[in-house]
């Protein structure tokens, strides 16, 4: 039986960074699963494009050879920057919520203001 790693790996990722933003309190350890998430799907795109024995679709003469797709990896490259902005969004709103109740637990965050 051959497993696909990739796609075991895939799967791993995306289900540990769900118990993360599921089962966790603190929201840096949330913003890290959500991470952990789009890491996953990162790798999932890059896996679909991947074919055995191809070459990079930089090189334009290739010597019969096929290449891999490069509309997963545009996506994947668009991901990665589309990622990092909404992980500076996500945490310049935990530093505001910190400054302003005192504390990163969401059981204690949104309660009855005094």
């Amino acid at each position: 039986m051959i497993f696909n790693f990739p796609f075991i790996a895939v799967a791993a990722l995306i289900i540990v960074g769900l118990y993360a933003v599921v089962f966790r309190k603190n929201l840096i350890k949330m913003i890290i699963g959500i991470t952990i998430i789009e890491s996953g799907v990162n790798l999932f795109l890059i896996t679909l494009g991947y074919r055995e024995g191809s070459i990079a679709p930089i090189y334009t003469s290739s010597p019969g050879g096929i290449m891999s797709l490069p509309v997963p990896q545009a996506l994947t490259l668009t991901s990665i920057v589309i990622g990092v902005a909404v992980l500076a969004l996500m945490l310049s709103l935990v530093i505001h919520i910190y400054r302003h109740y005192n504390t990163l637990d969401v059981r204690k965050i949104g309660g009855d203001e005094e």
